[in-house]
C-alpha cells in the first residue's frame, strides 16, 4: 500500500467499508502528501462509509473525472514536461542510429529487421526497446515496429 500510494499522484477511493485496505492506502497517501479523492455513496450502503469518512477528513469529493483532473492538472503538467525531454536530432547511440535508419513510418516486423540488420534477436530487441523508450519508435501488436519521428 505504501509503495502504491508513493508512486501515484493521487489515490481515488471508490468504495470502502469502515475497515478497508483502501483506507490504509488513502491514509498512507495523505501522510506522503499525495492527493486523496473519494466518491460518496448512499448513506445506507456500508461500502460507502469509508469514503464518507475520508471526505470528512479532507479528501476531495469526486462526482466526475473532471474533479480529479482539476486538482491534479498542475502536477500533471509538471510531470509531463519532465517526461518529455527536448527532442534530439538523431539518437546518440550508433546501434540505435543504424536501426532507426532501417525503420520506416509504416510497420516493419521483427523478423524483417533481423534479416535487414543481421543482428542477434536479443540485441535487436534491446535496441528497439531503447528507441521506444526515447520516443523514436512505436511497438505495435504482432512484433511490428514503426518510426514515429
Amino acid at each position: 500500500n505504501r509503495i502504491v500510494s508513493a508512486l501515484s499522484l493521487g489515490t481515488l477511493v471508490v468504495e470502502a467499508a469502515e475497515r478497508s485496505g483502501s483506507l490504509i492506502t488513502a491514509r498512507l497517501a495523505m501522510q506522503q502528501g499525495r492527493e486523496v479523492f473519494a466518491i460518496p455513496g448512499s448513506i445506507h450502503n456500508p461500502m460507502a462509509k469509508g469514503c464518507h469518512r475520508l471526505i470528512r477528513q479532507g479528501a476531495v469529493l469526486v462526482e466526475s473525472p473532471q474533479d480529479v483532473l482539476e486538482v491534479l492538472a498542475p502536477q500533471l503538467q509538471s510531470e509531463l514536461s519532465l517526461a518529455s525531454p527536448a527532442p534530439q536530432e538523431w539518437p546518440s547511440d550508433p546501434e540505435q542510429r543504424e536501426l532507426l535508419a532501417q525503420l520506416d513510418f509504416s510497420p516493419t516486423s521483427l523478423d524483417e529487421l533481423a534479416v535487414l540488420t543481421k543482428w542477434p534477436v536479443s540485441t535487436l530487441q534491446s535496441t528497439l526497446l531503447g528507441l521506444e523508450l526515447e520516443g523514436w519508435i512505436e511497438s505495435l501488436p504482432g512484433n511490428l515496429y514503426k518510426r514515429v519521428r
